[in-house]
């Protein structure tokens, strides 16, 4: 028994020295929860191929999990309300790109397009149209030109014409007079000679 007794105080001193090396698992430092669990298990005492691990470890362990979970719960609605709160920014961010789409839209059709009589034309069709409209209405008045031009000459020629034939009557009526004056005359002397000689 002799013995015994310091066998069981260097047993004793070797499970508390074993113990308090499986308390680093519960130091306060960076290691993760695998770290720490590898390290209560490896620096545990063995018994019979048992891990023999203390009470208060366990509770230290099973509190350093729970608090972890808790954080990791902590976090993640933490990560929800920012990714809510990024959601909301995103989509203002979106509904202000969408306006701004939609006016620059408005702008563009502004600057393609032009509005006559209430209905929309692209500014190249209206270009097109009053251009149509235009080279058309130059042909028409090329057209009424030539015609007005041409009636022009032909009552210019019937005037003309007239004149002429106007002349030609006044020449007709002088020689007509003139020859009817002249037989006149020669009538006039014709019965004076006739008379002359019946006086005779």
């Amino acid at each position: 028994m002799k013995h015994t007794f310091p066998i069981l105080l260097l047993l004793g001193s070797f499970g508390a020295l074993a113990q308090t090396q499986a308390a680093e698992a519960l130091a306060k430092d960076a290691k993760t929860l695998n770290e720490r669990y590898a390290v209560m298990k490896d620096k545990s005492e063995t018994f019979n191929e048992y891990k023999v691990i203390k009470e208060y470890i366990l509770d230290g362990m099973w509190k350093l999990t729970t608090d972890s979970i808790k954080k990791v719960h902590r976090d993640l609605a933490e990560a929800r309300a920012g990714a809510a709160q990024l959601q909301m920014k995103l989509d203002g961010a979106l509904a202000a790109v969408k306006a701004k789409e939609n006016s620059m839209e408005e702008v563009e059709h502004a600057a393609t397009h032009i509005s006559v009589l209430g209905m929309d034309f692209g500014k190249g069709f209206f270009i097109g149209l009053v251009g149509f409209v235009l080279l058309g209405m130059v042909v028409l008045m090329g057209l009424v030109g030539g015609r007005l031009k041409m009636v022009y000459q032909s009552l210019r020629e019937k005037i003309e014409m007239e004149d002429l034939i106007n002349k030609e009557f006044e020449n007709y009526k002088r020689k007509a007079l003139d020859k009817q004056m002249k037989l006149s005359r020669e009538l006039q002397n014709e019965r004076n000679k006739m008379a002359e000689m019946r006086s005779a």
